[in-house]
């Protein structure tokens, strides 16, 4: 999705540069996909009718649960579910931009692998999805079965290999 977002973005300055006079709108060229970039202000939040909200309550959930990335899915689409309904347009393009990042960094991002950005850092809906996602961190994994902050997670499933005992062929 990030991919075909870029995609966009570039045909989009393309568009504009081959003729600068008439103002091309990325909507008419691509039809509903634009709706899904939210960068720059490109997607309007209607949150004036209970239809205009229910549409964009149910997109943004679809985003949230259909990213690709299974953890994800699963923090994303729990935390939008429970929270879409409660929040404002303020909170809303939060969220957007939050569905915009990237799934490794977003993922390294929450579970405090790596620092985000200041831009990140100050989204108060990535804020919220960051504390409820340490917070069952917390609760239900033992910190020595972590990494220590700043360090990556997962290591190869035949890092043993060979070594002190271990299986030479597989993780056996």
């Amino acid at each position: 999705m990030a991919t075909l977002r870029r995609s966009l973005l570039r045909l989009r300055q393309t568009l504009m540069l081959s003729d600068p006079r008439s103002p091309v709108s990325l909507r008419s060229h691509v039809g509903s996909i634009s709706r899904f970039y939210s960068g720059h202000g490109s997607v309007d939040v209607d949150l004036s009718d209970e239809e205009s909200k229910r549409r964009l309550h149910n997109r943004l959930l679809y985003r949230s649960r259909q990213r690709g990335f299974l953890e994800l899915d699963l923090v994303l689409g729990a935390w939008v579910e429970e929270n879409i309904r409660a929040m404002d347009q303020l909170h809303i393009r939060a969220l957007m931009d939050v569905l915009d990042l990237e799934n490794p960094d977003l993922w390294k991002w929450l579970t405090g692998q790596e620092q985000p950005t200041e831009a990140v850092k100050i989204n108060p809906v990535f804020c919220a999805i960051q504390s409820k996602v340490m917070s069952n961190l917390n609760s239900h994994a033992a910190p020595e079965t972590r990494a220590n902050p700043g360090q990556p997670w997962i290591r190869g499933w035949d890092d043993k290999k060979g070594v002190g005992g271990g299986p030479k062929y597989g993780n056996q």
